[in-house]
């Protein structure tokens, strides 16, 4: 039962990474549980400090990930549907690696503008950069949790050794 714990647990880290970037995972709180799994483990001491504010800080990051795109596109003077248009160009980027990922939201964000006024493409233009910085700063942010994440566990797992083996 340990090893399956474990196991899964590492599997969560690793889908939570991969869902940082993607927007239809909810990478942060499925690394968060990856952690929880390890910490699930009988052999394992369960450290509720660890547990507390790593839950705290997923929970952040997970709202902030909604905030920041949309402030970002705000910011530069854009509507929703650059939002979304981020959203959209972004799974849609997916399907032409390897500058899909980059260019998608991008596109999909000045399509969705344009969509909105289509006659102001300079102001389709800010926005869209503005969406796009606002994913990107948000991408960020989960990535470099989800890495830490990873390391806090590597460091519980090495640190039981012993259980293991």
């Amino acid at each position: 039962m340990e090893y399956l714990l474990l196991i899964l647990g590492f599997l969560c880290l690793i889908i939570g990474f991969i869902g940082s970037f993607l927007p239809a995972l909810p990478g942060t709180p499925i690394s968060w549980l990856g952690l929880l799994l390890l910490y699930l483990i009988p052999e394992i001491e369960t450290n509720y400090w660890v547990l507390s504010i790593t839950f705290v800080i997923m929970a952040v990051i997970f709202v902030l990930d909604y905030i920041i795109p949309a402030k970002g596109t705000k910011k530069f003077g854009g509507s929703k549907y650059g939002v979304w248009g981020t959203n959209i160009g972004l799974v849609t980027g997916l399907f032409f690696p390897p500058f899909g990922f980059i260019i998608g939201p991008f596109v999909g964000a000045f399509i969705g503008e344009l969509i909105y006024n289509y006659r102001d493409g300079k102001r389709a233009l800010k926005a869209a950069f503005g969406s796009f910085l606002g994913f990107l700063a948000s991408t960020f942010i989960q990535v470099i949790y989800c890495i830490i994440l990873l390391g806090v566990f590597l460091g519980i797992f090495f640190r039981n050794l012993e259980v293991w083996f």
